[in-house]
């Protein structure tokens, strides 16, 4: 795997994407983008809602992307365009402290952060001015990382207009930078989308481990492709609690863990660690969660009185900005999804390397076990995915499952090759066709995919 990002020699007239993207770019601003730089989006095929408790995840980088035009020039501002009319034009000034709103999470918000994570990570004083049109495939608020998509695209975008990406451009190092990134909008994410987006390669999935971060290749079954459908509901992380209430809820879990087994739980902030420092297995951290966590919801107090601290305490160290009203929380569900879903990753990845017989049958029955686990333990579903998952596997996958945060979003689903055609015009039929809001989305909504490079600078001939 090359260590630089790559840097690509393209004939924008050979194709249609970017030549509309140069033609709106120039009528915008007056001038011709001077580079291009794509940055995919991701599906991740099992392992969810466990980066960030420090295991691995198995996604890979989808065609979808998010397309970014840019110019540099001395005008002192950065000016933000969009191909989408939704999306309102922004300008801010080069020398300005970089604001971002976590309570109105708009588009250009999230370009912001990974022009200020960049920014932080070099201490540039002032950023070169520069106009950049952006254009993008990933649907939005799917669960297939179209908010990182745009992070990463903006951290790219910085890099090479501020003459870094010769100096500092290695993929581990900046997918590094920008997961830290979307911090600044209030997503408490673990690094998987980011990451993927830097280290991805064409045709093969791959396995993200993190501390330290690598990704090693993952060889899909020849016999299946995967399939993503949209649910059609549209699940924004930063623009609610969700996703964070799931976070804060592993973090205390980690730390009841680590007290009941007489660890200083201060030094703990992700179920992996307390694994690790206990030298037990997944299967042995499981018994520990059956053992000492209860399956009733825990209270404030019940926590503050286990690990001896005060409301004070709980609030300012244990929970996020936009968690503060939580009175409950299940831990034993949550540590108990993030283990065994841990497991399932490992697993998956073992059954790809030896290539039985019955691999994809294997590798299906996984995809089931953690969507199960993902609407039930961590309940991070939804009645329109557990319906559309439910029809993917009538129409004849042999695994499907959310992906992404969840609470709307999409499914993926693993297909015998033989079976797609009439996979794709079943789940038509039965979840697009019959509801007209639906049905006008459906050639966005359902897609075969297929494992592509990552972010790249593109440069003209």
């Amino acid at each position: 795997m090359a260590s630089n990002p790559e840097r690509i020699k393209t004939t924008v007239s050979q194709n249609r994407r970017l030549e509309a993207l140069k033609d709106t770019f120039e009528r915008k601003f007056g001038v011709s983008p001077i580079f291009y730089v794509r940055a995919p989006g991701r599906v991740n095929l099992i392992g969810e809602h466990i980066d960030y408790c420090g295991y691995s995840v198995l996604p890979m980088a989808i065609e979808q992307s998010i397309l970014a035009a840019v110019s540099v020039n001395s005008s002192g501002q950065i000016r933000l365009a969009n191909t989408d009319a939704q999306y309102q034009d922004y300008m801010v000034s080069c020398s300005a402290d970089i604001f971002i709103d976590r309570n109105n999470p708009k588009w250009h918000y999230y370009f912001l952060c990974g022009v200020k994570g960049v920014q932080e990570a070099f201490g540039i004083t002032e950023l070169a001015g520069m106009s950049c049109v952006v254009d993008g495939t990933i649907p939005p608020s799917s669960g297939l990382s179209s908010s990182s998509a745009l992070v990463c695209c903006a951290g790219l975008v910085t890099l090479e207009s501020n003459v870094f990406i010769m100096v500092f451009s290695l993929k581990v190092a900046i997918a590094e930078i920008c997961a830290k990134c979307e911090l600044y909008i209030g997503t408490e994410g673990g690094g998987m989308d980011q990451s993927i987006c830097f280290l991805a390669e064409a045709g093969t999935a791959k396995l993200i481990e993190f501390q330290p971060l690598r990704a090693l290749d993952v060889k899909l079954p020849n016999g299946a492709v995967f399939v993503i459908s949209n649910c059609c509901l549209e699940m924004n992380k930063a623009a609610s609690s969700y996703f964070n209430i799931r976070v804060v809820e592993c973090r205390i879990a980690t730390k009841m863990l680590a007290k009941a087994r007489g660890l200083d739980f201060s030094r703990f902030l992700k179920l992996a660690q307390v694994q690790t420092e206990l030298k037990a297995s997944l299967k042995e951290m499981l018994l520990l969660v059956e053992e000492m966590l209860h399956v009733e919801p825990y209270s404030r107090e019940e926590i503050c009185k286990v690990l001896g601290i005060t409301m004070e305490q709980f609030s300012a160290d244990l929970l996020s900005d936009n968690t503060q009203h939580l009175t409950q929380f299940k831990l034993h569900q949550r540590a108990k999804h993030v283990y065994g879903e841990a497991a399932r990753v490992l697993h998956f990845k073992s059954v790809c390397d030896s290539e039985p017989a019955d691999s994809i049958q294997l590798l299906g029955e996984l995809m089931n076990q953690s969507h199960i686990s993902c609407r039930d333990l961590y309940e991070c579903s939804c009645p329109q995915l557990d319906q559309l998952v439910e029809i993917c596997l009538k129409s004849g996958a042999v695994g499907s499952r959310l992906t992404g945060a969840g609470w709307g979003g999409c499914a993926v689903s693993m297909v015998p090759r033989e079976r797609v055609e009439y996979f794709l015009q079943a789940v038509r039929d039965a979840y697009y066709l019959c509801d007209p809001l639906r049905a006008a989305m459906e050639k966005q909504s359902l897609f075969v995919s297929k494992p592509v490079g990552g972010a790249a600078v593109l440069l003209e001939h």
